[in-house]
C-alpha cells in the first residue's frame, strides 16, 4: 500500500483528522500480532481485519472497566454500527505486531463515538485512523431510542470516566 498521499481530503472526525495532536495516555490499548488468516494472499493485511481489530479492542476495554458488552445487551439497548470513516496509512505484514488503541470519544443522545489508532508498539509508525459511530436501539421494538436508557447512560459514564482518568 503507498504512502498517504497528503493532498487527499481529510475525513471529518477527530481520530482521523490528526491523530498526533491527540492525548493518547487514556486511550485503551488493544495489542495484535498479524497472522495468516488477517491477510490477503500477498501476506498484507485485509482491509476487514482492521474493523475486527476495531471492534475487539471496544469490547476489551469495556470488559477492562468491568462492563461486559453482553451485559448492556441485557439492558434491553442493541448498540449497532450505524457510521464507519476508515483512512488507512500504511499497511501491516504478516507477523508484525500492531496496538489497537481506542476510546469513547462522545455520546450526543443515543449516538455512542469511538476514536481509533492502529499504530507500531514504538507509536513510530501509523497504519489506520478510525472512527465508529453506534446508535442504540430498543430490543423488543426494533427501533432506535430517543434517549438511552439510565441504566445504560449510567454505564457509559463509567466508561468514559475511567477512560479519562
Amino acid at each position: 500500500m503507498p504512502e498517504e498521499n497528503t493532498k487527499q481530503p481529510q475525513l471529518p472526525t477527530s481520530a482521523i483528522d490528526n491523530p498526533a495532536s491527540q492525548t493518547l495516555e487514556y486511550w485503551f490499548e488493544y495489542p495484535v500480532r498479524v497472522q495468516p488468516h488477517h491477510t490477503d494472499y500477498g501476506g498484507v493485511v485485509w482491509h476487514g481485519t482492521y474493523l475486527t481489530w476495531m471492534e475487539a479492542a471496544r469490547v476489551e476495554c469495556l470488559r477492562s472497566i468491568g462492563i461486559d458488552f453482553a451485559d448492556l445487551v441485557a439492558l434491553g439497548c442493541d448498540l449497532p454500527v450505524v457510521e464507519l470513516s476508515v483512512r488507512y496509512h500504511r499497511s501491516i505484514q504478516l507477523g508484525m505486531p500492531a496496538v489497537v488503541k481506542t476510546r469513547m470519544a462522545d455520546v450526543n443522545s443515543v449516538r455512542i463515538n469511538w476514536d481509533y489508532v492502529i499504530e507500531s508498539p514504538d507509536r513510530q509508525e501509523l497504519y489506520v485512523t478510525a472512527k465508529v459511530t453506534l446508535v442504540a436501539v430498543d430490543r423488543e421494538r426494533g427501533k432506535i431510542m430517543r434517549q438511552l436508557p439510565a441504566n445504560v447512560k449510567d454505564a457509559l459514564a463509567k466508561i468514559s470516566s475511567s477512560l479519562n482518568k
